[in-house]
């Protein structure tokens, strides 16, 4: 049995990757078969993140993550799980390979998902112009005319890339302002391909074998249009990869993870989360990094309990106290 296993390979996966690993503590990181990485490998440059003020491309400033961690003494597994048993003092962790792994902690970092619009068209036309990520299909749609739907920062920074490719780039969003940055919102103002449509949403995506254009409707005066387009972007947010531990984890109403104040500690003893699962404000690469650094150092605790000569297996507030107390 292992004493730590990380589910997640995010800023938040790796940076605890990186805590536990220098700790001794030998952790086993499940990165996924398909997204290792994250959100960041669909992200083009990353110029907040600090220590790199020439800016990193997202995709090399998780490889920088996964190296250190791996550096350090850090197992990465490329697969899914598919079943987490997480009741007892025994972490178990069953993959899509069908192989299990046991560990005596366990941190949750598996991040968000792309939220989608719900509205006809978009699953049947998902990969025939219905893109959730920029930086993978911007090049498909070279002198086209394409459309972002949101006004938070992934949007404006959607719509700011896409401009590179596309001769005219829409952004469609339900309100009269934006809700991205005050930088965001100067970038993309000033680029003269990017047109706003405003207090408006999509209602329905057209098109047979690929999308022609999109049905909106006002939301001031409920007026129906059509806007022709060659495809269309996605970027209204995100919601917490929490569906592995419903009903053994409590969540917040957000749905994140609940956990005990500024601590890592969830609902159960030895079970600890961190990222983009238990933050529904701030959602940053830097925070998500942070919390990772939390989580590895609150299980490192929590396992050094357990090894306490004749000391029982200490319950969760025991825990949580002194993790908060320490931090």
């Amino acid at each position: 049995m292992r004493q730590l296993i990380i589910i997640g390979s995010g800023p938040a996966g790796y940076t605890a990757a990186i805590y536990a690993a220098r700790a001794n503590l030998n952790p086993l990181v499940i990165a996924s078969s398909v997204e290792a990485g994250g959100e960041l490998m669909n992200t083009t440059e990353v110029e907040n993140f600090p220590g790199f003020p020439e800016g990193i491309q997202g995709p090399d400033l998780m490889t920088k993550l996964q190296e250190q961690a791996e550096k350090f003494g850090a197992e990465i597994v490329y697969d899914d799980v598919t079943e987490l048993d997480l009741t007892g003092p025994v972490k178990k962790v069953t993959l899509g390979s069908k192989k299990q792994h046991e560990a005596a902690a366990l941190i949750f970092a598996t991040g968000s998902a792309y939220r989608k619009i719900g509205v006809a068209g978009e699953e049947r036309l998902s990969g025939h112009g219905v893109s959730w990520c920029a930086t993978c299909d911007g090049f498909f749609f070279r002198d086209r005319t394409i459309a972002v739907v949101g006004g938070g920062d992934s949007a404006m920074e959607e719509a700011t890339f896409l401009t590179r490719f596309a001769s005219k780039v829409y952004v469609i969003h339900r309100r009269g302002e934006l809700r991205a940055s005050k930088i965001m919102q100067e970038r993309a103002f000033a680029n003269e391909k990017i047109e706003f449509i405003w207090n408006s949403e999509v209602v329905d995506i057209l098109g047979d074998a690929a999308v022609s254009g999109v049905q909106l409707r006002s939301l001031v005066d409920d007026a129906l249009t059509e806007l022709p387009l060659d495809g269309l972007f996605v970027a209204i947010g995100n919601d917490p990869r929490t569906h592995l531990v419903h009903n053994q984890l409590d969540l917040t109403p957000e749905g994140t993870i609940w956990v005990k104040g500024r601590s890592s500690h969830t609902s159960l003893a030895g079970v600890f989360a961190a990222g983009d699962v238990i933050d529904p404000t701030y959602r940053q690469a830097i925070t998500a990094a942070g919390s990772g650094t939390v989580a590895a150092l609150d299980a490192e605790h929590y396992l050094a309990a357990l090894d306490e000569a004749g000391a029982p297996e200490p319950d969760a507030d025991q825990i949580e106290g002194r993790s908060g107390a320490e931090l």
